[in-house]
């Protein structure tokens, strides 16, 4: 007797730039959908230098070849969710933005400003394009407080301030928005709010007290995409990558010299 060929598992396909350090970017995505059961593909956006300490230089790809990457996965192999990370420039943006409206599957926009270390991620004049071209396009949109600030000028000090935050992400036009509460002043637990501008979802998980927590953005933002991916809705996937992010935060490890990074193989250890 002759055993079915293998299924493909659900596709997710990052839209990012790389960290040569291995924490976030492109890495983390990929490790985090590997961990979830779904197959990664990239499109790499832009190079960096980086390692625990910071970044040191940051080179970005031609649209044409962000373009190509993108339409060499989507148009052969296909795709069931995107997430999007690192676009560093106007014309980034907007050519991202453009590709995510022709094609029919959830994405999840991670608006990346800074890195954890502080360093400038997206340039100013490609705010604009971000508010009014990408954030449309997102089915769940994850910025965290430096990022809320950053696009829609909203500081963010408490709960309810979350609460204002998140009206003005949505009036972008994303489908849900999820403002990351973990920049608020530390506590007991790291809060989000997850909405639609009708159902609230506040999610709640224990503050552990690990300063390694390099990626901690890019691996939430690729855990919701595999969930949606494998067919969850919108709030199941968040639940799920909420819990998936808490525990790679718990096992987040020393490395180099400054800010580790999260254990995207934490279940495994």
């Amino acid at each position: 007797m002759t055993s079915a060929p293998p299924v493909a598992p659900p596709l997710c396909l990052t839209v990012a730039g790389s960290d040569s350090g291995g924490g976030a970017g492109i890495q983390a995505d990929l490790k985090s959908m590997q961990a979830l059961g779904v197959h990664g593909m990239s499109v790499l956006t832009a190079v960096t230098a980086q390692n625990s300490l910071g970044v040191h230089g940051v080179w970005e790809l031609p649209v044409e070849a962000v373009t190509a990457q993108y339409r060499a996965v989507t148009d052969d192999i296909g795709v069931h969710a995107v997430k999007t990370g690192m676009l560093s420039s106007a014309p980034l943006v907007e050519a991202v933005a453009g590709l995510l409206a022709g094609t029919d599957a959830p994405a999840v926009v991670d608006p990346v400003g800074v890195s954890k270390h502080g360093d400038p991620l997206l340039a100013a004049s490609a705010l604009d394009a971000v508010r009014k071209l990408l954030l449309p396009e997102a089915t769940v949109a994850t910025p965290n407080l430096d990022e809320v600030a950053q696009l829609t000028g909203v500081t963010v000090e408490t709960e309810d301030d979350m609460r204002r935050a998140a009206g003005a992400v949505l009036g972008f036009g994303p489908e849900w928005a999820l403002i990351k509460g973990g920049h608020l002043a530390a506590g007991p637990e790291a809060v989000d709010l997850l909405t639609d501008g009708t159902s609230e979802l506040w999610l709640r998980a224990p503050r552990h007290d690990n300063r390694h927590t390099h990626g901690t953005g890019c691996t939430l933002a690729s855990a919701i995409a595999a969930g949606l991916a494998k067919g969850q809705d919108v709030p199941q996937a968040v639940m799920e990558a909420k819990e998936y992010v808490t525990g790679a935060i718990r096992a987040g490890f020393a490395l180099g010299g400054g800010i580790g990074p999260v254990d995207h193989a934490w279940q495994w250890r």
